[in-house]
């Protein structure tokens, strides 16, 4: 059997998850949902994946203020979002931070199946990690990515790594895809790099050496 593995873009409670399968690093499928308990199956049970890799903070801060992984990108002049204080999240008047909830509560849905690993030491079982689509295409291109240009940069990534986008009709599934490349790069036990620690979430990433053509 194939080694399936699956991507999700997390949105808030309207938008909804959008998740990409590959198996063995080729398109399998896609769904795209609102629900959580339905997304859930179709990745476990229905896609088998090995390992799924998730665009959303896994953990909230401790301190109000960003978390390492966070830090590190940004040292690195990646722009990124940074989850608050989990009561910050709760109290705030327009729901600002309602997607990184709802990633919260995948990750908790996922847990009994995929918890939470460093895939640089997870053995061969089922988990899952953070990722974050804008660090995977910053890496893949050398440090050249522009989140102004993401539509035709992150495609032009998903060809030259041969992977069919047909099916992938918005930005959200392209993402998904990308996520589930570093996925793929995890099952396969690839390189990656890592930001920040697991006591307060891990970032995976593809390592910067993997570069394709750049405009620079």
């Amino acid at each position: 059997m194939s080694l399936v593995v699956v991507g999700i873009d997390v949105g808030g409670r309207t938008k909804g998850f959008h998740a990409v399968a590959l198996e063995a690093g080729q398109y399998r499928a896609q769904l795209a949902t609102c629900a959580i308990d339905e997304l859930v199956h179709w990745a476990v049970h229905e896609m088998a994946a090995r390992v799924i890799a998730i665009d959303a903070p896994c953990a909230w801060s401790t301190d109000g203020r960003c978390r390492p992984a966070e830090r590190r990108l940004m040292e690195q002049r990646i722009w990124c979002f940074a989850p608050p204080l989990e009561a910050t999240a709760q109290a705030h008047p327009k729901m600002h931070f309602a997607w990184m909830q709802r990633g919260m509560e995948l990750y908790q849905a996922l847990s009994r199946t995929h918890p939470v690993r460093d895939p640089r030491t997870s053995p061969d079982g089922a988990y899952c990690f953070e990722t974050f689509p804008h660090a995977v295409a910053w890496h893949l291109r050398g440090g050249n990515a522009n989140a102004r240009r993401k539509r035709s940069e992150r495609r032009a990534l998903l060809e030259q790594l041969g992977i069919d986008q047909t099916a992938l009709i918005n930005i959200d599934s392209v993402d998904a895809a990308l996520c589930a490349y570093t996925a793929h790069l995890a099952a396969t036990r690839s390189s990656l790099l890592t930001y920040g620690e697991m006591a307060t979430g891990l970032i995976v990433v593809p390592p910067l050496g993997k570069t394709f053509a750049s405009d620079r």
